[in-house]
């Protein structure tokens, strides 16, 4: 699940900046967007953020951002099923020697297996 702090720190490393930002809530609609996030553009002596009067983001870019990084997450559900399905290092590990003692292929075959069971998604 992405939600708007990850887009927004997506868009700072998109373009080179480090804006820093307070969320309160997770945004859903422009209003929301204007009223729950504020960003950080300095201190006061006691050390305590000042915020900005303006965003260096729109809601309609963060909101995108946000859909791109989802549709990204959504897109990789194989990898996190796969990695779930293997088996440890160690187990394959020990697969692969007793494959190598016996001359059988129980490592190849269950890795293949899970590689069906969870096929790479292409969009």
């Amino acid at each position: 699940m992405t939600d708007i702090a990850t887009a927004i720190q997506s868009l700072n490393k998109k373009s080179g900046n480090s804006h820093q930002f307070v969320v309160r809530g997770e945004p859903t609609n422009e209003a929301e967007y204007n009223s729950g996030v504020d960003f950080v553009s300095g201190a006061d002596a006691n050390g305590t953020a000042i915020f900005s009067d303006t965003k260096p983001y729109t809601w309609s870019e963060v909101s995108d951002e946000k859909a791109l990084l989802q549709t990204e997450y959504d897109n990789n559900q194989y990898q996190r099923d796969r990695a779930e399905a293997y088996p440890s290092l160690e187990e394959q590990m020990d697969m692969q020697y007793w494959d190598k003692i016996n001359g059988t292929n129980n490592w190849e075959t269950r890795i293949a297996e899970i590689k069906a069971e969870f096929p790479k998604t292409t969009t």
